[in-house]
């Protein structure tokens, strides 16, 4: 082969080559396909719903579990102060001869609210509502030492032995609710308005026109420092209510749905409190035989007090204080509170047969799912099984 042909066959392949090499560049630099595209598109879309799957549960998780901490803060809230209170429920005066639980006198748990304002009758029941009387840790505690007139402008009281120098009235001041009451089962709260210790007397000024009763040493009337506490649900607000039973009536738990309070008692009649002979009251005749029967226990030593045993009689106390003489049984207390998301997101429908939410919401995920919280507890008040 000559010289010539050789150029032009080097010049052929290097073309060749070119071409090759201009081919695969093309091919190397050409776009997808629109199957390419499709299945492209799958994948991605597979794939960000795979990570909107893991990231929604969590964003709903975030906002449940700040609901649920608050409530099991509200349900703390309530379970303890209704326990605090049952607990203390006739704690009664503990000075010398006048010593004793509130209970051998009058019932010191009633089924209804009882204070200055808003009373519900005597003789009421409302499973949803509850007052609590005590005498708290105090010395003001003293005697009526003369009858009293009716209508009563003053109470002349006994000076109490152990009282500061200067002050015979055991730190009795204006202002103080205190309560009085006798072994007849009256009792009325009032606030003193005037302290007289020279004459050892107390002005008074009682939530209506004057007492339910004219009290007299010869009952042991007894005068003492005493708190009430009224628990109530507000149905409509959706609050638990806590009430002093003068002035102050707050709310003490929001997005409370559910109160229920139950009475266990003794079977037997009470013992206390018993007038002197010749002299019957709601639970004694005045022979000194019990007028309350022997209730059908089935061996039990406690049993459920109804509305109905609760409610008819024998009526104890006097005036706008009176109640149901079977009050005296009472020995245990059964509560239930309930409480509900405050967020309707957080709250969904009720399945067949169930009841999770008191008031259903719109909720339709289970991770953005807040059932009702309800808690169940019992209380046996010290000072209604024991003497203090």
């Amino acid at each position: 082969m000559s010289g010539q042909d050789s150029k032009r066959s080097a010049r052929r392949l290097g073309a060749h080559a070119v071409g090759v090499g201009a081919r695969r560049r093309l091919r190397s630099e050409a776009g997808f396909s629109l199957v390419e595209m499709l299945i492209s598109t799958v994948i991605l879309l597979s794939v960000l719903g795979t990570i909107f799957m893991m990231v929604d549960p969590g964003q709903s998780m975030s906002r449940a579990q700040p609901e649920v901490s608050d409530m099991q803060q509200r349900m703390r809230v309530a379970s303890d102060m209704l326990q605090k209170d049952l607990i203390m429920a006739g704690a009664g005066t503990y000075s010398g001869s006048i010593a004793g639980t509130l209970a051998n006198y009058f019932a010191p748990i009633l089924p209804y609210r009882n204070g200055a304002t808003m009373s519900d009758p005597p003789l009421s029941y409302f499973q949803d509502r509850v007052t609590i009387t005590y005498v708290p840790n105090t010395a003001s505690q003293t005697n009526v030492r003369d009858p009293m007139p009716q209508p009563s402008s003053e109470i002349k009281v006994d000076a109490q032995p152990g009282c500061p120098a200067g002050d015979a009235l055991c730190g009795f001041k204006e202002g103080m609710r205190v309560i009085i009451f006798d072994d007849t089962g009256a009792w009325d709260i009032f606030t003193i308005t005037e302290v007289q210790t020279d004459g050892l007397h107390l002005q008074h000024r009682p939530p209506n026109p004057d007492f339910s009763k004219a009290y007299s040493p010869t009952d042991h009337a007894r005068i003492a420092q005493v708190e009430t506490h009224v628990y109530y649900l507000d149905q409509a607000a959706r609050q638990l209510h806590h009430y002093d039973g003068w002035t102050n009536d707050l709310p003490l738990v929001d997005n409370a749905v559910g109160l229920e309070l139950r009475y266990f008692g003794d079977p037997n009649p009470p013992l206390l409190p018993r007038p002197p002979l010749g002299t019957p009251n709601c639970i004694f005749d005045a022979g000194g035989n019990p007028t309350l029967p022997v209730l059908p226990s089935n061996g039990s030593s406690l049993i459920e007090l109804t509305q109905a045993m609760l409610t008819d009689g024998p009526v104890c106390g006097a005036g706008t204080n009176q109640f149901d003489a079977d009050l005296f049984r009472v020995r245990k207390i059964a509560v239930r509170v309930r409480v509900q998301a405050g967020l309707e997101d957080l709250r969904g429908t009720n399945p067949a047969g169930q009841v999770l939410f008191v008031n259903p919401g719109r909720s339709n995920s289970s991770y953005r799912y807040v059932p009702d919280y309800l808690m169940a507890f019992e209380v046996a008040p010290r000072n209604m099984n024991l003497t203090r």
